[in-house]
């Protein structure tokens, strides 16, 4: 598929990955580190660890000759992918924590709990609707131009209005049937 979701999820989608990626975040390099934060069994870590560095997320070092071991490091992909941990920690910890957050991102100084936001790199400003909508990039085949052009994200750019939640996650134009 051409959707960059889709792409992502293809490399990173499976929840031990992600696990992973999120202790690698933390410092953890090596098998039994992951092994042991996860709880995973050896084959299935093995798998992941193999996909993520064939994704790119990681890179495997040799640490140790006799006996043969590794280490799995982060890349800047791995690295890159630090903002979607943090937007799903916060996500799960609104949404899915009844009893409280167990884990928070704090500012290191201060222990200031913080509250991620995604904003625009060049103006500061929250990337909410309807003053941002998703349009297609340069290499959008027609399909995906279609598909965004009648996609509530497109109503919003085409009535300059705000939508309902209903409408950004229902309205759709109406299909020319001809």
């Amino acid at each position: 598929m051409q959707c960059p979701v889709a792409r992502s999820l293809e490399r990173v989608g499976e929840w031990w990955s992600m696990l992973i990626i999120r202790d690698a975040l933390h410092g953890l390099t090596r098998f039994d580190q992951f092994e042991e934060s996860l709880g995973i069994a050896p084959n299935m870590l093995t798998r992941r660890l193999a996909a993520l560095v064939k994704a790119g997320v990681l890179e495997k070092r040799s640490y140790s000759e006799r006996p043969p071991r590794y280490e799995y490091v982060l890349t800047e992909r791995g690295r890159d992918f630090q903002p979607v941990i943090v937007a799903m920690q916060a996500w799960g910890n609104k949404h899915f924590a009844p009893e409280g957050a167990s884990v928070l991102l704090v500012h290191a100084k201060t222990g200031a709990p913080a509250d991620p936001v995604m904003v625009d790199r060049r103006t500061g400003r929250p990337l909410t609707l309807p003053e941002y909508v998703v349009a297609p990039g340069p290499a959008a085949v027609e399909g995906t131009r279609r598909k965004l052009e009648s996609s509530a994200w497109g109503l919003a750019r085409a009535t300059d209005r705000p939508l309902s939640p209903f409408e950004r996650h229902r309205v759709r134009k109406p299909r020319n049937r001809s």
